[in-house]
């Protein structure tokens, strides 16, 4: 009979797959654990680092967890902007006069036939110089250093040149002259400072107070105001007051509350022990994780300061959650804002404690988890490195058995023809 060489190769393909079946089944068990090991630690990791993310932004020295607001008497004349240090408190304002710039026009002069000298704070410009206003316009913009700024204004067919100063305020105006023109100056606003006052009545008495622009920065501990509509005399002051943004407060508050209890869920879920409903999560029994849980539920408890959340009625339910008594934290906080405040805020305090934490775990450079993350990937490049040993194991057998029934096979047919010879 002929050779079966496709019965060879399958006998050959069954017998080297089983001297490598119970080595092929170990990496394979090993490389789906280490990969859904690394899966579950990478979600584990962004998690937290969105939990730090949030803990970052509520800790900022520009934010705080107490809020304050301000409210006008009457609207249109302020805006104000409430920082961290500012104190609850009532002012009264009057607006007197808003900053300006320094605005000139020059009528009178046509494209092609400029003349004069323009002379602006002791820089002189020789207009006959230029073909047409545009041309003097960009030499005098691209004068460095000049503080002044110079645009076309059209309208009823006529051109003028129109000059401003740089920045508003009376110390930004600008000298200027036209000689031996045919054309004219129109003086369109004078250079001034915003002036308000606090206290007296308009125009006298109290504190006044100047600013180059419309902006007083820092007029009161973390208050800074910006004007927009000057008072009549007559008119009654601005009334301005700051006070405690409560529903602003309990929202920084709950902010922190769902970004902790979003960080546990997702660590419940990748820990998961298990049951008949409900799969085994990834990393179950990992005593690494769990020991992340317990410290951040430890810091949650510890006292800051002389208190604690539960003092201001954030406590934990029997699933680990954080929950809010609004009506307890409300009161708590309106007896004791600066208690609630020191808190949260602050270096080595609650949120503070909580973002170190956090790093040990989620850092780039050495945290606990890219440590792990990185023995698995090590693991996994080993793991590939077995199987391309055991292909050259499989391929060998392969290679052994495929000879060996082929020798079978011959020598088989080559009975069968000497027994035909005899037949």
């Amino acid at each position: 009979m002929a050779i079966d060489s496709a019965y060879v190769q399958q006998m050959a393909t069954q017998l080297a797959t089983y001297e490598v079946q119970t080595s092929l089944d170990r990496l394979n068990r090993n490389e789906t654990s280490y990969k859904a090991q690394r899966t579950a630690l990478s979600s584990l990791r962004s998690a937290l680092t969105t939990f730090k993310s949030t803990l970052t932004k509520l800790g900022a020295s520009t934010s705080s967890m107490l809020v304050n607001s301000a409210s006008f008497s009457a609207e249109g004349y302020a805006s104000a902007s409430v920082g961290t240090t500012a104190q609850p408190g009532s002012y009264q304002f009057y607006v007197e006069q808003l900053a300006s710039k320094q605005q000139v026009a020059v009528q009178g002069l046509a494209d092609g036939s400029l003349n004069g000298t323009l002379t602006l704070k002791g820089q002189a410009f020789d207009l006959s110089a230029y073909a047409t206003l545009d041309d003097a316009a960009k030499a005098i913009n691209a004068t460095a250093d000049l503080g002044v700024q110079a645009t076309l204004v059209r309208s009823n067919g006529a051109v003028s040149l129109v000059l401003s100063s740089a920045e508003s305020g009376a110390a930004n105006g600008f000298a200027y002259d036209l000689a031996g023109s045919s054309g004219s100056t129109l003086e369109l606003s004078q250079a001034q400072d915003a002036r308000i006052r606090m206290g007296g009545s308009f125009g006298s008495g109290g504190i006044e107070m100047t600013s180059a622009s419309n902006s007083f920065d820092n007029l009161v501990d973390g208050l800074s105001l910006t004007v927009s509509k000057v008072h009549n005399a007559g008119d009654a002051p601005l009334g301005l007051t700051i006070a405690q943004d409560k529903s602003a407060t309990k929202t920084q508050v709950q902010t922190f509350i769902d970004a902790f209890n979003t960080l546990m869920g997702s660590i419940d879920g990748l820990t998961a022990s298990g049951s008949q409903s409900a799969s085994r999560g990834p990393l179950a029994g990992d005593s690494s994780v769990r020991s992340i849980e317990s410290r951040l539920n430890g810091l949650l408890r510890t006292g800051f300061g002389g208190v604690s959340l539960i003092d201001f009625g954030i406590s934990a339910d029997r699933n680990g959650k954080l929950t809010l008594d609004a009506a307890r934290f409300e009161k708590a906080v309106a007896a004791n804002p600066d208690a609630f405040e020191a808190l949260f805020t602050g270096k080595d305090q609650l949120i503070d404690s909580l973002d170190k934490a956090v790093a040990t775990y989620t850092s780039s450079a050495d945290g606990v988890l890219k440590n792990r993350m990185d023995t698995l990937d090590l693991n996994l490049r080993r793991i590939d490195e077995q199987f391309e040993t055991l292909q050259s194991r499989y391929d060998n057998y392969y290679m052994r058995y495929l000879r060996q029934y082929t020798n079978m096979m011959q020598t088989m047919q080559g009975m069968e023809q000497t027994s035909g010879m005899f037949g």
